[in-house]
């Protein structure tokens, strides 16, 4: 499976960004889809997950409340919408497969004034 992420850039605190993550198919190894982000200097942070039909989500406690992971399965794709977006969230996402055996291209989110 091959992952296209796009959506990233500059928004101010406060603001909104949606990302994309495009899949090439989804199968059975696409059931769960995972937001991954590293923000300078840390370690990676899982953000957002989504099984196959959206009944079951899970979001770090980071975002909970502000980041939704919605999917589209009929055009294989996958978001990320960050609402509220603070400076701390500044970051670079990724978009993965279930089992994280497929990765997306990192997209770059910056919130600053």
């Amino acid at each position: 499976v091959q992952l296209q992420a796009s959506g990233g850039g500059l928004v101010q605190p406060g603001g909104s960004l949606r990302l994309s993550c495009a899949a090439s198919e989804f199968t059975f190894n696409t059931d769960w889809m995972h937001w991954v982000r590293q923000a300078p200097g840390k370690g990676p942070e899982r953000v957002a997950v989504i099984n196959l039909h959206g009944g079951m989500t899970y979001y770090a406690d980071s975002v909970k409340g502000r980041f939704t992971i919605p999917r589209d399965n009929a055009k294989n794709i996958v978001f990320l919408q960050m609402n509220s977006l603070k400076p701390e969230d500044t970051a670079v996402d990724y978009c993965a497969t279930g089992g994280f055996s497929s990765w997306g291209q990192e997209t770059l989110v910056t919130v600053s004034s």
